[in-house]
């Protein structure tokens, strides 16, 4: 079998870069990830990442996913208590459903810190906004990252409230999976995801882990699953001292890395082929040859509910 090789674009690297237009091949969609270094200021980072997703939509882009926690990188975890919103509520949620309203696009806000059943956590949030500016889907990041290698230590625990609920959208670019950074070394996650197209995963991986396993797992889990991923990401110096890896990357379902962009802040764009990743899964009919079923958590299924018609006024 011959494989298409990756398309080359243009990513924004600095304040002045820009992405450079090109037209969109028949039958695909364009789609971009955001790479930031985000900082403890929240009106910052919502500045910072509309300048990013208009460079995005600059070049095209239909579907535009934001990092882990674009919003706050906080230099401690009360501060990012103190900036989390009860959910449909807060400037944060108002920023994301304002930009894909504004842009008529489908926004994935990587992640989001909203209220959690205890005062001293957050809900590590994954929300999707269509290009009406309406919330459609919600994801709780489920597995939490633990690292301790003596002089480097995580523990998302004693931030997070970890949720129990895989969620999967239809949309018009086709099934999304949503997933966060640490929920990538979890394939099976995405087998609980049913005929999933394309797997979002915003993440803030550490340099460490990042240089030692995001690409690795990021092409697996396109090669498994037949599937687009879309992996924005943190990348670089962040003022609490933490580095971040970066190398934000878009992935087609036979693995290759279609672009990517390795440090600082900018956009990745990619174009979605849905008859190429038909033509794959037709080829090689992995997913159907399944034997070993994953116990499965609860499944949402998101559908968008039709705008509602006017009545004539008489």
């Amino acid at each position: 079998m011959t494989t298409k090789k990756p398309v080359k674009t243009t990513v924004a690297r600095s304040k002045g870069a820009q992405v450079k237009k090109s037209a969109v091949q028949a039958g695909t969609v364009r789609v971009a990830a955001i790479q930031m270094a985000s900082g403890p200021s929240v009106p910052a980072n919502l500045a910072e990442a509309e300048r990013l997703i208009e460079l995005a939509v600059d070049g095209g882009a239909r579907l535009v996913v934001l990092p882990e926690f674009f919003c706050i990188m906080a230099m401690k975890d009360s501060y990012v208590v103190k900036a989390r919103e009860a959910e449909g509520q807060g400037p944060i949620q108002s920023f994301l459903s304002r930009m894909a309203k504004k842009h008529k696009i489908w926004l994935v806000g990587g992640s989001v810190p909203l209220e959690a059943s205890v005062a001293n956590k957050v809900r590590n949030s994954c929300l999707v906004y269509d290009e009406r500016g309406k919330q459609v889907a919600r994801y709780d990041k489920i597995h939490l990252f633990g690292l301790d290698l003596g002089n480097e230590r995580y523990q998302e625990a004693r931030l997070i409230e970890p949720g129990d609920k895989v969620v999967i959208i239809n949309s018009p670019f086709g099934r999304i999976g949503l997933s966060i950074c640490y929920d990538l070394r979890f394939p099976e996650l995405y087998r609980a995801m049913p005929d999933v197209d394309i797997i979002v995963v915003p993440s803030a991986f550490t340099a460490t882990t990042g240089r030692a396993h995001f690409e690795t797992l990021i092409r697996a889990r396109a090669i498994e699953n037949l599937a687009y991923v879309i992996a924005p990401a943190q990348g670089g110096y962040h003022l609490s001292g933490r580095e971040t890896h970066g190398d934000s990357m878009i992935v087609d379902p036979w693995g290759v890395v279609l672009d990517r962009l390795t440090r600082g802040s900018g956009v990745v764009i990619a174009n979605i082929n849905p008859a190429y990743q038909a033509s794959l899964r037709k080829s090689l009919p992995a997913l159907q040859h399944r034997f070993i079923q994953c116990q499965q958590i609860e499944v949402e299924v998101v559908e968008r509910r039709a705008v509602a018609k006017r009545e004539p006024t008489k």
